[in-house]
């Protein structure tokens, strides 16, 4: 019989059913792949936030705010250095190795991994060896000079943590986001276990604070040595599981130069719009510090000030925003996949969702740490009322900023995964102006002070947001991304004040009667959840799709379904 007949008669007789079934089920998998990666990336990085706090109360006890200053100093030239060395390569070969897939073309991704890790250790050793060979420099240009023996013990952190980012973005190439979950947990531990270990341990030796700064520094490169100590055994012990690229042929010295170019091109302009938010932040201080100065505040007053703002608000701030970057790391890879393969259907259902998890996520977080300032403060830091007390306010503006934060991190992911990698770049530098002519202009003011940095951080966030939805429209193929975010923004607002009503009714009278904020916030945060998961799937908001892919979810709904039956 001719193949043309067999392949007819087979459709008749329900091939075609069969064919459905099968494309079904394989998008299923595909969405569980993303939404259990962004599930483990999300706990892992709740954790290595917990971690990070935890890290700086005994550590402040340790070095004092002397020994704090040295500390950050070194601190932020290295995260500074990281961002510059690592923003863009791991999202750019992850793109290449998830198109590669889509196209089966296993020499291209093993002349892409070749390329990227030559990349990845000629940056790491020039950043580390510049680290070490001008520290003095780096230090004097900072006004910091004894900080100069951090600088030194945090540069090998750079190399190290070029070569995790490598294998980081292979993996997360290949959908498998556990190894870069458990990688980020090692170095957080390594950081905060030999970090207290060798800070006790050389004040115990008598050493000056400057020193002791510096051997509590290195538990960060210790860290981030583990860290690539792992990925380098799962990445070899596993690699049967990639076994086609592991077989493919010795590569030809111009087909990896171009990869190398490719990769380079992709990347920079990525780093470019990292780079842009890094330099804000260094904007940022100098403008608060200056500009408080200006309406007549010593050094000492407004470095009290900035303190508070930075050590207290800001990282609670960023808790919530960590959240969304692994929506985007298991973003980029799946989009990338659905445009290499043309896909508009598959394409929508990777940007709605992740969306749809950007906003769920960010926008009840948001609203609770504009009402819960204070509590929340209290809790991670108590017996620190006086800092509180000038971050809370500021904490509380900055909750606004949170959704949009958030979307900034998904429509980013997005851009780069479409190759408009350029378009962030001009969103972030718009909005980086907007942010400092709003912090020169009110901070500048007396009477907002600075309460000015949370309100132009709001300006900028919104900013970047919206021109990231026009861009984004212009190339995506149904064109209706900004008309159809308004479609997933109502239910959760509405949720979100509905929980947060319900989580002060359980507040006030447990505060009244106990006088303890931190008791009456737990239990408010516990009415809170409850609530916003229940108007969640009352609403629709959380399908029973997404319910299957958290943790219990498959058993709670295989019980519901036995419960009927």
């Amino acid at each position: 019989m001719p193949v043309h007949k067999i392949i007819s008669h087979w459709m008749e007789n329900g091939g075609e059913s069969v064919l459905r079934r099968k494309i079904l089920m394989k998008e299923q998998r595909e969405s569980g792949s993303f939404m259990s990666g962004v599930l483990v990336l999300s706990l892992s990085t709740v954790i290595v936030k917990v971690i990070g706090l935890a890290y700086k109360i005994p550590m402040l006890s340790y070095l004092g705010t002397e020994g704090m200053g040295y500390f950050n100093s070194a601190y932020e030239i290295y995260a500074m250095l990281c961002v510059i060395s690592t923003a863009g390569l791991p999202v750019a070969l992850s793109m290449l190795i998830s198109a590669g897939r889509q196209r089966e073309d296993w020499d291209e991704i093993r002349r892409i991994r070749r390329s990227a890790m030559t990349l990845f250790l000629f940056l790491g050793a020039l950043g580390s060896t510049c680290m070490v060979l001008f520290s003095r420099s780096i230090a004097e240009w900072i006004g910091n000079t004894d900080a100069r023996f951090c600088i030194v013990a945090i540069a090998p952190a750079l190399f190290f943590v070029c070569i995790s980012s490598a294998f980081r973005g292979w993996f997360q190439g290949f959908n498998q986001m556990l190894p870069t979950a458990v990688s980020q947990l090692i170095e957080a531990l390594g950081k905060l276990g030999f970090g207290i270990w060798f800070a006790s341990w050389a004040l115990k030796q008598g050493w000056g604070i400057p020193m002791v700064s510096a051997a509590a520094i290195m538990g960060i490169s210790l860290g981030t040595v583990l860290s690539v100590i792992y990925l380098s055994a799962v990445r070899w012990l596993g690699g049967r599981k990639n076994a086609p690229v592991l077989s493919s042929p010795i590569v030809q010295s111009k087909k990896r130069e171009s990869s190398m170019l490719l990769l380079i091109r992709i990347a920079i302009p990525i780093t470019l719009s990292s780079a842009v938010l890094s330099i804000t932040k260094l904007s940022d201080m100098a403008l608060i510090m200056r500009r408080l100065q200006f309406i007549g505040m010593n050094v000492a007053e407004a470095n009290r000030i900035y303190g508070a703002y930075t050590t207290l608000a800001v990282p609670v701030f960023s808790l919530i925003p960590a959240l969304i970057t692994p929506i985007s790391l298991s973003l980029v890879p799946q989009l990338s996949a659905a445009i290499e393969g043309k896909s508009r259907e598959k394409q929508q259902s990777v940007v709605e969702r992740a969306l749809k998890m950007t906003v769920l996520l960010s926008m009840p977080a948001g609203m609770g740490i504009c009402v819960y300032s204070t509590p929340i403060l209290s809790l991670l830091f108590p017996a620190k009322e006086e800092a509180i007390s000038l971050a809370a306010p500021l904490l509380s503006v900055l909750g606004l900023s949170i959704l949009f934060s958030g979307m900034i991190t998904t429509t980013n992911a997005m851009l780069q995964s479409y190759r408009q990698e350029t378009k962030p770049i001009v969103s972030m530098t718009v909005g980086a102006g907007i942010k400092i002519l709003l912090a020169y202009l009110l901070i500048g003011n007396p009477s907002v002070g600075v309460m000015g940095a949370p309100i132009s951080t709001f300006g900028c966030n919104v900013t970047v947001t919206v021109l990231n939805l026009l861009f984004l429209k212009k190339c995506f193929p149904s064109r209706k991304i900004p008309g159809g975010m308004l479609s997933i923004y109502y239910k959760p607002l509405l949720a979100s004040v509905i929980s947060i009503s319900i989580s002060l009714l359980g507040y006030i009278p447990v505060f009244r009667h106990t006088n303890h904020g931190s008791l009456a916030f737990i239990i408010a945060c516990g009415l809170a959840v409850v609530s916003y998961l229940v108007l969640g799937v009352a609403m629709g908001m959380i399908t029973k799709e997404d319910f299957s892919f958290l943790p219990v979810g498959k058993r709670i709904l295989k019980a519901k379904h036995n419960a009927k039956s």
